[in-house]
């Protein structure tokens, strides 16, 4: 794109230093090349007109032809309204009513005069009114004019300064009037044409101001399908340049390896988990660096292979780093793996935000020395004083928690050599969103649990069944049993006054179970509060938990069987699915009850009937994404990471899959993009700064 598109916003016509100023700040239009690609989020309907006789509350906007027979001012001060009657050709009437702008309104609305009117109709008293329409005067030549108009965001502070829908509208039409003519092709002439792709002026043009329902179909899929197919190529050129740049450890041996399969593993892997360590394994002995995604539903056995992957490292004379995203599961990792590492005679750390600093000094130094093979920790393992030997391999637990920066400070621990990438995630993903976030990354999934894994029987209860739950926690916890008990909120506040909060079900249970211990956790507590909790959970000294979210990732506690999740309606689906993977960890079977009130929205009804009928957390996900979007999901759109303007990842897989197909074709055919007919492609991306993370972005 030419540089006419970096023009300051300001400098268009109608817009000037104070709006633009406004929409600097609230929209993060800067130049124009951000407003042409500030898109309609939806259009209203034009193309028809009513007569008064047909019109209905339950209608939304709405278009009538009338003529202005009256107006006049009503009410005194602030209650002061202007009123004008509207008469149609079949001589029904419809009041109009504007409660704001009365005397500027009054000075432009002509008495006998023929007008458009757009707006929401209401009835009061029998007789249609519209509060605030739209007017346009009826000139003859417009009165055969059908089109589908745009509706933009905005916010309320723009509202309060008067730069509503219609006037970002006007912006838009002066814009295009001079942009149009600059408008380069940015893809290139095969795409076009093996995707009968509308060219990209007529897209811009069609997007705004559709000419044809046909029109504004096609501009849609060219534009999605453009911002689609520059991501994908920008995601799949840096796994090539990194596949053939950097260079990565060969990691041959596994004796080490060996000796733990035959002499210390107390369980087989699971056909999933072989496949994986396999997928592993090829990286670590390609003599490239290995970046790869694994994904694994709650207990499917990801810290397993992670101790394989840990194995390996050590059998080759390199260190390799464990970070977990909070100190409760980088304790669990280290517990649950410093067994294994002891009896094969190796040095595995603990380094977090809580270790005492005489206990740091002798870890910096093992880590220096050598004498460290395999350290777990958290954000604490980031901080420039750890320095490693030889570090050959990161592995990142949860990792959309960690920021970029946080996590290449971890890879330049290795000044040498750049170490080998595990990034786990327990957060199923759906295809798209994992092609698109992790598109650069090869991917590994773990679908299948252990053995001897009962499957979590899920249930929907609402308040009135309370008393039959309480005796089924009851009968539970007489087997043996323990129980979360998850509230949504620690306070109750005015807003959400409807939903438990915490500390007043803390007190429920401890009166509704007084044979019973009760502990409670929650994100306000010091750490080492929350950890003393924990570990009398963890020890059976408690039988019941009341918690908040805060249990969601990292506890590891076989002998509880029942999720009691209260307010169930306030989780998402996939913090429901999570907190759910908190029990079905022992032999026995487990429960999940999900807790609501009768009140219930239609997406809360999707996500309950959702929960109850699979355990399945890819099907999970992809229901969530078309409930929540990508953005929600997973924390992306502060990260940056889904910069989208106009796809939409839950609804437009199919187009994902032919953009990734099509950036796939390109690249194997010409991965420097010097073949004549990709230049078109070539020179957008030339003209895009580094940073940029989506490539169909205008410079």
């Amino acid at each position: 794109m030419s540089n006419f598109f970096n023009t300051k916003i300001e400098f268009l016509k109608g817009v000037g230093p104070m709006r633009a100023e406004l929409l600097q700040k609230e929209l993060n239009i800067y130049t124009y090349g951000d407003l042409i690609q500030h898109y309609p989020f939806r259009y209203l309907d034009r193309t028809q007109f009513y007569k008064i006789r047909e019109l209905d509350e339950s209608m939304p906007y709405v278009q009538v032809r009338g003529r202005i027979r009256g107006k006049e001012v009503l009410g005194e001060g602030r209650k002061q309204r202007l009123s004008a009657i509207l008469v149609d050709e079949n001589g029904d009437q419809l009041e109009l009513v504007w409660f704001k702008g009365v005397k500027w309104m009054e000075k432009s609305l002509k008495n006998h005069t023929d007008y458009i009117v757009f707006g929401k109709p209401t009835e009061f008293n029998g007789r249609f009114n519209m509060a605030h329409p739209e007017l346009e005067e009826l000139a003859e030549e417009k009165q055969t004019t059908a089109f589908l108009q745009p509706v933009y965001h905005t916010t309320e502070k723009l509202k309060a300064h008067r730069i509503e829908s219609k006037v970002i509208s006007k912006m838009m039409e002066h814009l295009l009037k001079v942009a149009l003519p600059q408008v380069q092709e940015s893809l290139s002439p095969e795409l076009i044409d093996t995707y009968k792709l509308m060219d990209k002026r007529n897209a811009y043009a069609n997007i705004h101001f559709p000419e044809t329902a046909d029109k504004y179909n096609k501009a849609k899929f060219r534009l999605k399908f453009e911002e689609l197919f520059y991501i994908q190529l920008r995601l799949l050129r840096h796994k090539v340049v990194r596949k053939a740049d950097l260079q990565g450890q060969v990691f041959k041996s596994t004796a080490t390896l060996t000796d733990f399969y035959k002499n210390h593993m107390t369980f087989d892997l699971t056909n999933a988990q072989k496949r994986v360590v396999k997928e592993i394994y090829g990286d670590l002995t390609a003599g490239k660096q290995m970046n790869r995604l694994l994904q694994g539903d709650v207990g499917s056995g990801k810290t397993i292979v992670a101790f394989i992957t840990m194995l390996i490292a050590a059998d080759n004379g390199a260190q390799s780093v464990l970070m977990a995203p909070t100190e409760i599961l980088a304790d669990q990792h280290y517990v649950g793996l410093k067994a294994f590492a002891n009896s094969l005679g190796i040095n595995l750390g603990k380094l977090t935000g809580s270790t005492k600093a005489k206990d740091r000094r002798i870890l910096h130094e093992q880590l220096r020395s050598g004498d460290m093979k395999m350290i777990v920790g958290t954000h604490a393992l980031l901080e420039d004083v750890v320095q490693f030997q030889n570090l050959g391999l990161c592995i990142v637990d949860e990792q959309h928690r960690f920021g970029v920066e946080q996590r290449s400070k971890l890879w330049r621990k290795n000044p040498r050599i750049i170490p080998h990438v595990l990034v786990m995630t327990a957060t199923p993903i759906p295809r798209t969103l994992a092609m698109t976030l992790y598109g650069d990354l090869d991917v590994s999934v773990i679908d299948e649990l252990p053995a001897g894994r009962k499957e979590i029987v899920t249930t929907h209860r609402f308040d009135s069944h309370r008393l039959r739950v309480f005796q089924f926690v009851r009968d539970q916890i007489m087997l043996g049993r323990q129980v979360y008990i998850v509230y949504p909120l620690i306070e109750e506040s005015e807003q959400m006054e409807n939903y438990k909060d915490l500390m007043d079900g803390y007190e429920s249970v401890k009166r509704a179970f007084p044979e019973f211990k009760v502990s409670m956790v929650h994100g306000k507590m010091k750490a080492q509060d929350k950890d003393y909790e924990m570990q009398r959970f963890v020890r059976n000294e408690t039988q019941i938990m009341v918690a908040t979210t805060v249990i969601e990732v990292g506890v590891n506690v076989p002998n509880a069987s029942v999720m009691i999740i209260e307010s169930a309606e306030r989780f998402g689906l996939s913090q429901l699915h999570q907190l759910r993977g908190r029990v079905g960890r022992g032999a026995e079977q487990s429960y999940c009850i999900l807790m609501t009130g009768y009140k219930l929205s239609k997406d809360s009804k999707t996500r309950l009937e959702t929960m109850v009928r699979t355990n399945n957390g890819f099907e999970i996900a992809d229901i969530d994404l078309k409930l929540r979007g990508p953005g929600d999901l997973m924390g992306t759109q502060q990260s940056g990471v889904l910069d989208l303007l106009i796809a939409d990842l839950a609804k437009d897989a199919p187009i994902l899959q032919e953009a990734r197909a099509a950036a796939q074709r390109i690249l194997n055919q010409d991965p420097q993009l010097e073949q004549p007919e990709n230049m078109n492609i070539r020179r957008h991306i030339q003209s895009l700064s580094v940073n940029t993370v989506n490539w169909s972005r205008i410079s």
